[in-house]
């Protein structure tokens, strides 16, 4: 599974659950931007477009700016409202927004990850393409010095995450494109009701 295949699976999850309790849900798509908002509604042909909204939306942004799409959700979403940021965090500076998003809603970070991002395998040299910036390099990954590089690396971005959103107060889980979204998400949930 894809991280996009798991995101918009997770996010039917919710929003289903949303109807059932006769809740309104809305969407805000973002990359280095605001891409499309979807506001709330009830209802299932609404939430039906929301899902297509997920599985045909092409961005024209290539970054990440979280902060953005936390101050565009406060600039339109004026009720308290609790509200899901499902994203792999591949930005930074964003902590301050987030602490001002958990202030005026109820945010719950779900970080999506790949475990192919933490750990090159040794397969020789390969290009490698960031999605976000555009550039392009080649990687020898038979170099075992490389590979645990990178993997601290990913090791010190999961835990500046981690840490951003505890001092942000955050309520959050990791989604695995391995593991799925059902255990975490119940965890969180089971978590989040024992603290009430």
């Amino acid at each position: 599974m894809l991280k996009r295949e798991l995101i918009t699976e997770t996010c039917a999850t919710i929003a289903f659950s949303a109807i059932k309790n006769n809740d309104k849900v809305g969407l805000i798509l973002f990359s280095d931007q605001v891409e499309l908002f979807i506001p709330p509604k009830k209802g299932r042909s609404h939430i039906l477009r929301i899902i297509r909204e997920l599985l045909e939306f092409k961005p024209v942004g290539r970054g990440t700016n979280v902060s953005e799409a936390m101050r565009y959700l406060n600039n339109v979403i004026k009720k308290r409202s609790i509200a899901f940021l499902i994203s792999d965090l591949m930005d930074t500076g964003y902590e301050d927004a987030l602490k001002i998003a958990n202030r005026r809603h109820d945010l719950v970070a779900l970080r999506t990850t790949d475990p192919r991002e933490a750990d090159l395998p040794n397969v020789g040299l390969v290009q490698f393409a960031d999605p976000e910036s555009g550039e392009v390099r080649w990687v020898n990954t038979g170099s075992s010095s490389i590979r645990k590089a990178y993997r601290a690396e990913a090791l010190k971005h999961q835990a500046r995450t981690r840490e951003a959103l505890k001092r942000a107060g955050v309520d959050h889980t990791v989604i695995s494109t391995k593991e799925g979204y059902v255990k975490p998400l119940m965890n969180l949930f089971r978590q989040r009701d024992s603290v009430r």
